[in-house]
């Protein structure tokens, strides 16, 4: 659980890391307030939710057992312990 919360964390920092590559390579003040205004932050979150939106629609939808698939829990055949599978 927490791979994928640390997974969509990253995600959301992303467009912050570009623009912060993209303001190291224009040299413009990397930590000056003024390279960092209002509307250019909520742009950056915007599009961040947006992604972390897309990657748990995408995690949702192509993660995990087929639809009508049953499950079987793990247990014990013949001494031996079997893992649990879908089928």
């Amino acid at each position: 659980m927490i791979r994928a919360v640390l997974t969509e964390i990253g995600i959301f920092l992303v467009p912050f890391a570009v623009y912060a590559l993209f303001l190291a390579a224009t040299r413009s003040g990397l930590f000056a307030r003024s390279s960092w205004p209002v509307a250019i932050v909520a742009r950056l979150a915007l599009a961040a939710i947006v992604l972390v939106i897309a990657g748990l629609i995408g995690l949702a939808h192509f993660s995990g057992a087929p639809p009508d698939s049953t499950y079987v829990p793990a247990h014990i055949e013949n001494g031996k312990l079997v893992p649990g599978a879908d089928r």
